[in-house]
C-alpha cells in the first residue's frame, strides 16, 4: 500500500513557484517549480492559473488527486483581505481538504527553526518581516512598500544608488565611485548615458536589480556614500526585527531571526556583519542566522504542524531538504 498525501506545500515567490506532496510521515511524494506567482502585475486569475499547472503536475507525479491539507505560503499575500482572497481561489481548485494561506516570509521563517517560534526577515526584491509563536501569534508588517513606510530591497537599493550616483554627477550631491562603477556596469561612459539609457528603456527595466551588486561591491572597496546606503538597511531589518521581538514579548529571550532573500542570502560582510552589531546592541538574545534552505520546506512543515504529525514526519521531511 503505498504512502497517503497528507500536505500540499505551496512556496510562491514573485521569481518562481515550488510546490511539494508530502506523506503523513513526511515522505515528499513528488516535487513541481513553476514561474513566479504575481497577481497584482498580471491578474488573480493569470496568477492563479499558472499556480494550477504547477499544483497539478505534482499531484500527477505523487499519483494523488487531493491532499489532507493545502499550506500556501505567496508572494503578494500582505493584507488580511489578501490572504482571504488567495484562500478562498485555492479552496476552489479542491487540491485539499482543508486551505491555509500565509504570507510567504513564514516559509522562511518555518524552514529555519524547529519549532514554529523566532522572526524572520526577507531581503530580496523587495522587505519583509514576520514573527510568530507556538501559540498561534504572529507579528507582520503590511510590507507593500513606501506607502507603508518600508525601506529597502534590492530594487530600493538599486534606486538609491542610482539616486546618489546622479546628484553626484551633476554636482546636487556628494562624490561618490557610484557614479562611475554603475555606469560601468553596463558599458556605459557616465552617468547621463546611463539615466538616458533607462528612461529611454534601452535597457529593460528588470536589469536595474543588476545594480545592487555593484552598489555592495562599491561599498566593500571603501566608498562613503555606497557604505551609508547599505548601513542605512541594515538600520531598516534590525528595527524590524526588534519591533516583532518586542510585539511578540521575546526580546528578553533568546529566539531565532532567521535572514532570508537574495540580498541577505548573499551574505555581504558589511551588511551581515552591521546586522549582527546592531542585534547584539539592541536584542543581545537574538540568534541571526541565513536560511538558504529552499523555503517550500517551511510550507511544508507549516502544514505538518497543522496535522499535528509527528516529530518524525517533521525531521524526515527536513532531512529530505536539508540533505
Amino acid at each position: 500500500m503505498g504512502l497517503t498525501a497528507g500536505v500540499l506545500a505551496i512556496d510562491a515567490g514573485n521569481s518562481k513557484t515550488d510546490v511539494a506532496v508530502i506523506a503523513h510521515d513526511g515522505t515528499v511524494l513528488a516535487t513541481a517549480r513553476g514561474a513566479g506567482f504575481r497577481p497584482p502585475a498580471v491578474g488573480l486569475e493569470a496568477a492563479m492559473a499558472s499556480l494550477t499547472a504547477t499544483v497539478t503536475q505534482a499531484l500527477t507525479d505523487a499519483r494523488t488527486p487531493t491532499v489532507r491539507h493545502v499550506s500556501a505560503c505567496l508572494a503578494n499575500a500582505d493584507l488580511p483581505f489578501e490572504e482571504r482572497q488567495l484562500t478562498e481561489a485555492l479552496s476552489t481548485r479542491a487540491w485539499g481538504e482543508t486551505t491555509q494561506v500565509r504570507n510567504d516570509t513564514f516559509a522562511i521563517l518555518r524552514a529555519g527553526v524547529t519549532e514554529p517560534r523566532g522572526v524572520a526577515v526577507v531581503c530580496g526584491a523587495g522587505i519583509n518581516c514576520v514573527g510568530m509563536r507556538p501559540d498561534g501569534r504572529t507579528a507582520r508588517f503590511p510590507a507593500l512598500g513606501r506607502v507603508s513606510g518600508d525601506w529597502g530591497g534590492g530594487w530600493h537599493l538599486a534606486e538609491e544608488a542610482l539616486w546618489h550616483a546622479a546628484r553626484a554627477q551633476d554636482g546636487r550631491g556628494t562624490a561618490t565611485a557610484l557614479a562611475h562603477t554603475l555606469p560601468a556596469h553596463f558599458g556605459l561612459p557616465d552617468m547621463p548615458a546611463l539615466i538616458e539609457a533607462l528612461h529611454l528603456e534601452h535597457l529593460p527595466p528588470p536589469r536595474r536589480h543588476e545594480l545592487t551588486p555593484v552598489l555592495f561591491a562599491t561599498a566593500a572597496d571603501g566608498d562613503g556614500v555606497a557604505r551609508a546606503i547599505i548601513d542605512r538597511q541594515a538600520e531598516e531589518i534590525v528595527t524590524m526585527v526588534t519591533v516583532a521581538l518586542t510585539r511578540l514579548d521575546l526580546l528578553g529571550e533568546e529566539t531565532p531571526v532567521l535572514l532570508g532573500g537574495s540580498v541577505l542570502a548573499a551574505q555581504h560582510a558589511g551588511l551581515n556583519g552591521r546586522i549582527r552589531s546592531l542585534l547584539g546592541e539592541r536584542a543581545p538574545k537574538a540568534v541571526p542566522r541565513v536560511v538558504t534552505t529552499s523555503p517550500v520546506l517551511g510550507a511544508g512543515l507549516l502544514g505538518l504542524d497543522h496535522l499535528s504529525a509527528a516529530p518524525e514526519a517533521h525531521e524526515r521531511l527536513r532531512r529530505h531538504y536539508e540533505r
